[in-house]
């Protein structure tokens, strides 16, 4: 079993808030980490048929016993159950009285903050982490392996072909959340829309260029972006603008979380495609910006990272305010170390107003200090870095 980070947040929140309200993708292992957390908590998934029907007929008398500590699973199945916990809480504020988890966070946020905003504490949960896969999995020697196979717990734990999950997980996505959250009636015009975005993971997202690729309107586009963001798939990363006079790109990029599913739907098919694909560079980029964003939902922290690039292409892959310096950091995919990976930061430092601290991460196993710039391996950085 891996231990995830997460725990003790959840029940320092637990001693805080009448309720907990857990988040993230579908199999991230959220189900998992709340029964660990609290085993003596009555546990409930609103997806079985039975439950929901019980609950949705007499909410009121369900949860009638003040006493009882609930875990409520799949908490969206049943939206209007919010409006009902508002009452039970401001009845009986009971710190940590009902721990809710879902995977539709744009509905369930929507919901909260209309019923019981200050009443619950919000955290997510994302896929492993690398220094939680090796608290069951022994430390990996091929960072091309460890990222083809993707970081969802289940495959994992159970030694099941990633691709053959991956393949069932999204079908599943697809058929399932996008069928029923948007309506979408042609659903491999929105399987196209995916792997186009996959194509586009690690790269200025143009929404505009993607809907003409797509076949789509602009504004399918967006609102399919955004629900891909809300479901976890994806995020966008923002460009730093903050006390720069340089004329600075405005578009966001885009990034999946996991390199597991950016490699299914590019069609990378082994390890060895995967190391000579033109692909690897963004996505062991993406693996890098996925294990830092994971670090800091896992303190209960929003993500803080953002990139930069100025208008003469010239960029930096990850910019970070941290301890009231800038961090900024490169990722190459190479395993050999070479001076000219330490260009742009050293252009990026020149440049910069304020206080900056430079990382370089490459796929080698070496860290070191070259001159101001500290030279990390990416193991040791998904092991050691701050949140």
């Amino acid at each position: 079993m891996f231990s995830r980070t997460l725990k003790n947040k959840i029940i320092s929140y637990a001693q805080l808030f009448p309720g907990v309200f857990l988040t993230g993708p579908r199999q991230s292992g959220k189900t998992t980490i709340l029964k660990m957390a609290f085993p003596d908590y009555q546990y409930i998934s609103l997806e079985n048929p039975n439950t929901l029907a019980a609950v949705q007929f007499d909410p009121i008398g369900y949860f009638k016993d003040t006493q009882q500590k609930w875990i409520i699973d799949e908490a969206q199945e049943f939206p209007d159950l919010f409006k009902y916990l508002q009452g039970f809480i401001d009845q009986t504020p009971t710190p940590g009285r009902f721990i809710l988890s879902g995977s539709q966070n744009f509905l369930l946020n929507e919901k909260i903050s209309q019923s019981l905003a200050g009443r619950v504490g919000v955290l997510e949960l994302l896929p492993l982490t690398y220094e939680e896969y090796i608290t069951d999995k022994p430390r990996t020697t091929n960072v091309w392996s460890y990222l083809f196979y993707g970081q969802y717990p289940r495959p994992l734990l159970q030694e099941f072909p990633s691709q053959d999950w991956i393949s069932s997980y999204l079908r599943t996505y697809v058929e399932r959340d996008v069928r029923n959250l948007l309506a979408v009636q042609n659903l491999s015009k929105f399987q196209t829309f995916l792997r186009l975005c996959a194509g586009r993971h690690g790269q200025l997202l143009n929404l505009s260029a993607l809907a003409v690729d797509a076949g789509i309107a602009q504004t399918t586009a967006t609102s399919w972006i955004s629900m891909m963001e809300a479901s976890y798939l994806c995020f966008r990363l923002r460009p730093y603008h903050n006390n720069f006079k340089k004329r600075l790109v405005k578009m966001p990029k885009l990034y999946f979380y996991d390199s597991g599913l950016v490699c299914f739907l590019l069609g990378i098919e082994s390890i060895q495609q995967l190391q000579t694909s033109s692909s690897r560079g963004a996505i062991f980029e993406g693996f890098i910006l996925s294990e830092m964003i994971k670090k800091r939902f896992n303190h209960g922290k929003p993500s803080n990272l953002y990139f930069w690039r100025d208008h003469l292409g010239l960029e930096i892959d990850i910019v970070r305010e941290i301890n009231q310096k800038l961090e900024s950091i490169e990722v190459k995919s190479s395993e050999t170390f070479q001076r000219s990976f330490l260009d742009n930061l050293h252009k990026f430092i020149k440049m910069s107003s304020q206080e900056t601290e430079s990382v370089l991460v490459y796929c080698g196993k070496e860290s070191f200090i070259q001159g101001d710039i500290s030279i990390q391996s990416w193991e040791g950085f998904c092991l050691n870095q701050s949140s």
